[in-house]
């Protein structure tokens, strides 16, 4: 059959018939609204990339966490399960990969909007959040929030440097482990110093050599746990040698945040305070998060 035939069905797609007239009034009515969703789809929330609260009890997480959601300080409760939020990032702060488009462009709105995750930061609960590492795909940052004025204090600085070793060490495996040359994703590390309202905090330049130098203490006492383990069991250096897998260059010589960047994990220190007498100044935090989105 030729395809100008009568009975063809090139002849029967140009007739006007009732079928014709129906699938193409379907494809009219139908087809504009699928490009539409495909280009302009909004993204869910589990979609947006994440931002990871992390740190010990009493930093100030939570109170971030609300400042974002509500545009206010308030005080807060110790957290014992993760909380997300859909969080807006201020006008004051353009996102760096829409910082081109105007106000108003959808694209510049889908830019600001991130998944905001707080986790509890008491010791029995701290592996939920060091679980996230591993589980949660869109993680584009972490926010490690410590309290300036608690790491003047021995107990409060062991506190957060060993928490922060873990984390640290926790994205160098993920970094060494993977099964790519090209490697994951980096994952840039923000040290909020907060609470620098407080007449003790340390200044946030201090903050970092502090933390630097507990978290070498750390990495000495858990490699020396680790041959005494060993040397208890019978075992040999060589042996611990290939399981163990110290944060940093190799374990050797003092620790500094800058180290990080070999593994793909660049490590910042800014200080502000969320809640405070005279309001909350958490700029400089706004600013690295805008850098990430």
């Amino acid at each position: 059959m030729a395809w100008y035939d009568e009975d063809s069905w090139l002849t029967a797609a140009f007739a006007p018939n009732i079928a014709t007239i129906a699938v193409t009034l379907l494809l009219a009515l139908v087809l504009p609204f699928l490009v539409h969703a495909f280009i302009y789809r909004a993204q869910s929330p589990a979609a947006l990339p994440t931002f990871l609260l992390i740190g010990p009890s009493g930093a100030g997480k939570t109170a971030f966490l609300t400042l974002t959601e509500c545009n206010t300080p308030a005080n807060t409760h110790t957290s014992t399960a993760p909380l997300a939020i859909d969080a807006l990032l201020p006008d004051a702060h353009p996102p760096s990969s829409a910082s081109f488009r105007s106000a108003g462009d959808p694209a510049y709105e889908r830019a600001r909007r991130f998944l905001l995750l707080d986790t509890p930061g008491h010791g029995k609960l701290r592996r939920l959040a060091l679980a996230q590492l591993t589980s949660a795909a869109n993680i584009r940052a972490i926010i490690f929030v410590v309290d300036a004025s608690s790491v003047a204090d021995e107990a409060g600085l062991n506190d957060a440097a060993d928490y922060l070793h873990d984390v640290l060490l926790s994205l160098q495996k993920r970094y060494t482990g993977a099964k790519t040359s090209k490697g994951p994703k980096e994952i840039p590390v923000l040290v909020a110093a907060n609470k620098l309202d407080v007449f003790t905090a340390l200044p946030p330049h201090v903050v970092k050599v502090s933390l630097e130098r507990a978290i070498t203490d750390v990495r000495k006492s858990r490699a020396k746990g680790l041959k005494d383990s060993g040397a208890a069991l019978g075992g040999t250096d060589d042996g611990l040698d290939d399981e163990r897998e110290c944060l940093g260059e190799g374990g050797e010589g003092p620790f500094e945040f800058r180290q990080m960047e070999e593994v793909g994990t660049t490590v910042d220190v800014q200080g502000g305070n969320v809640l405070g007498g005279d309001g909350s100044d958490v700029d400089k935090w706004w600013a690295w998060i805008a850098e990430q989105l």
